[in-house]
């Protein structure tokens, strides 16, 4: 998670607003607070020059209605004198007295005499000595642009007007000492706003110091860190809030231990299973596969997640996921090839909530490829048994119906109608003692009677049997060491073995062919072969010859009375000997049976 910016920061925000807050309460105090003072000094200035007026409005007109001697001053000089001592004030900037002929007789400005006895121009005078009201109006003075105040009030005696007094004010020192307030407020507002935004910053910490702590626990938590824990820095209610999340901190730490040791189990008896098991979403997407289940289906775990579970096991053409919810019985995944068998059984169960919603589904997958094998082996076992059994039997039954209906009777064929009935059954039982033989191997119910044999001289008896009573045109190679080879066999168990591989291979060789017998000696065991020169066994075919049963050309070899089960007793003798078995062939040269049986070369010297 990005680290958050200053700007977004809530501290800052938080300051922010305090801030704001307090410079809106100050701006709000301080416009009424000029404003009310504004209001105040301007009603000051106008009360002080206004009560002056009166007082001096007495004093003129006093003067201006004396009768005077001849050698008293003028009306001008004492008005001249009045006017010099009132205008000591220096809120006053001019006091002028106008008479009612609108001459100004008077004025306290020393640099405007020259205005006297001149008519005034001024509209104020004029509409006080027309109407006898006061005049209150503030100007701008053209030469200095200050802002002036001008009170006009007439002077009345015996309620006639008989003159004007005109007073300039220079209320712009008024409007200056506001000014002086204003900065003096403005400074005032930028210090308590520098001290409330320290105090902003240090109030703001108590807040955001533990948001902040609770932040990086949280992202802590997000990595699986439980080990850290929010600082308590009061019991209020941010307090309060560490305290609970300090304890929902360890509730998650439990909760993931729980959680994590149960997801180990899990986990353990998912890669412990022999099965597959692959787990959907709702929507039929692959969330969870097991090893097992991603080496049946030759997969990976990163390349099948999120992939649609239909597609992973090929069913997109008969199947839809809600086909598979919905399926009851098993389905059987066939991905044998041409050289390959493998068949899988998938079972399907749906993840259902308590409300009954379906959140997702489980396939479990068997390995059903052995079992098919077995079962298809079983039935071809009871197959082949059953016409085994069947053609002796259906041949039996003809000859013995056609003997029962008067052929005994004719010596000609009734002899030779016994001969066939008496093969077969030879045929029958041969064939019974070799299922019944393969059935004890197979329960592991039989016992060796092992000896240590010398296997050279016993090997060269048995090819000296086949020798002298074979009936074919056959010659017969043997490539035998000349030494002493002591084996620790059952020679019946291995009597039976050669006598299934000579056997096959007197069957199987042409007229003025050559069968090879060869033992080698190697590291730990010895090799016996035997070879023919027949018609040999296509390469598809030659690891299936080992099985019951298995003919590569049926037909002649029922005419050669074989059951199909030599090389198959062969192989499972051979292998309760600790050996191994095995042929190789090229067609139309012939065939090599080959086999092993274990070989010391110390149990070789303790009986040489």
């Amino acid at each position: 998670m990005k680290k958050v910016g200053l700007t977004r920061s809530i501290h800052l925000k938080f300051v922010l607003i305090y801030v704001l807050l307090i410079l809106l309460a100050m701006q709000i105090i301080g416009v009424y607070f000029v404003r009310e003072l504004e209001q105040k000094l301007v009603e000051n200035f106008q009360s002080s020059i206004t009560n002056r007026v009166e007082l001096l409005e007495y004093t003129i007109k006093e003067e201006m209605v004396k009768e005077r001697e001849d050698d008293d001053p003028t009306q001008e000089e004492d008005i001249r004198r009045i006017l010099e001592d009132s205008s000591k004030n220096s809120d006053i900037a001019e006091i002028r007295v106008i008479d009612n002929r609108k001459r100004i007789i008077g004025t306290s400005d020393p640099n405007n005499q020259k205005l006297v006895n001149r008519v005034t121009s001024d509209k104020d005078v004029k509409r006080v000595l027309a109407l006898g009201v006061t005049s209150e109006n503030t100007y701008v003075d053209n030469q200095t642009h200050d802002r002036i105040w001008v009170h006009a009030k007439p002077i009345e005696s015996n309620n006639e007007v008989i003159g004007a007094i005109y007073i300039v004010g220079e209320i712009e020192r008024v409007y200056d000492q506001m000014n002086d307030i204003n900065k003096i407020f403005t400074n005032g507002t930028l210090i308590a706003l520098f001290i409330t935004a320290i105090l902003g910053v240090l109030l703001a910490q108590t807040v955001t110091r533990p948001i902040s702590d609770m932040r990086k626990q949280a992202l802590a938590m997000a990595k699986g860190n439980f080990s850290r824990k929010v600082k308590v820095y009061g019991y209020d209610e941010i307090g309060q809030l560490a305290i609970t999340f300090n304890n929902l901190t360890k509730r998650l730490q439990e909760a993931q231990a729980t959680t994590e040791g149960e997801r180990r189990k899990l986990s353990s008896v998912l890669s412990y299973m022999t099965d597959g098991v692959i787990a959907t979403d709702r929507k039929g997407r692959v969330i969870l596969i097991n090893d097992p289940a991603a080496s049946m289906l030759n997969v990976s775990r990163e390349t099948v997640v999120s992939q649609p579970i239909v597609s992973l096991l090929g069913l997109e053409e008969g199947y839809t996921f809600d086909d598979l919810s919905n399926e009851q019985e098993s389905i059987i995944l066939d991905y044998s090839t041409k050289d390959k068998p493998y068949v899988l059984r998938a079972n399907f169960s749906i993840i259902q909530k308590e409300t009954g919603f379906v959140n997702g589904l489980i396939a479990v997958l068997h390995d059903i490829t052995e079992q098919e094998k077995i079962d298809l082996e079983r039935r071809e076992f009871v197959a082949n048994v059953s016409h085994e059994l069947r053609t002796p039997l259906t041949t039996m039954r003809s000859y013995l119906e056609a003997l029962a209906e008067g052929a005994w009777q004719d010596e000609s064929i009734a002899p030779q109608f016994l001969d066939v009935t008496q093969n077969e059954t030879e045929r029958m039982i041969r064939l019974v003692n070799d299922l019944l033989q393969l059935s004890k191997m197979d329960s592991k119910d039989y016992r060796f009677n092992k000896d240590w044999v010398d296997f050279i001289l016993f090997f060269h008896k048995i090819i000296d049997r086949f020798e002298m009573t074979k009936n074919i045109n056959v010659t017969f190679q043997r490539f035998l060491p000349e030494k002493a080879l002591f084996v620790e066999l059952d020679q019946d168990k291995i009597t039976q073995v050669l006598d299934n591989i000579i056997s096959n291979a007197l069957k199987y060789s042409p007229e003025g062919g050559t069968i090879t017998f060869k033992v080698k000696e190697k590291d730990g065991y010895i090799e016996i072969s035997v070879s023919d020169q027949g018609l040999g066994i296509p390469k598809e075919n030659l690891e299936k010859i080992f099985e019951r049963f298995y003919r590569v050309d049926k037909a002649r070899t029922r005419q050669m009375g074989g059951t199909g089960l030599g090389l198959a007793i062969a192989k499972e003798m051979i292998s309760a000997h600790g050996g191994d078995v095995w042929a190789t062939s090229t067609e139309g040269k012939g065939t090599t049976i080959i086999f092993t049986l274990p070989y010391e070369v110390e149990q070789e010297d303790e009986w040489s």
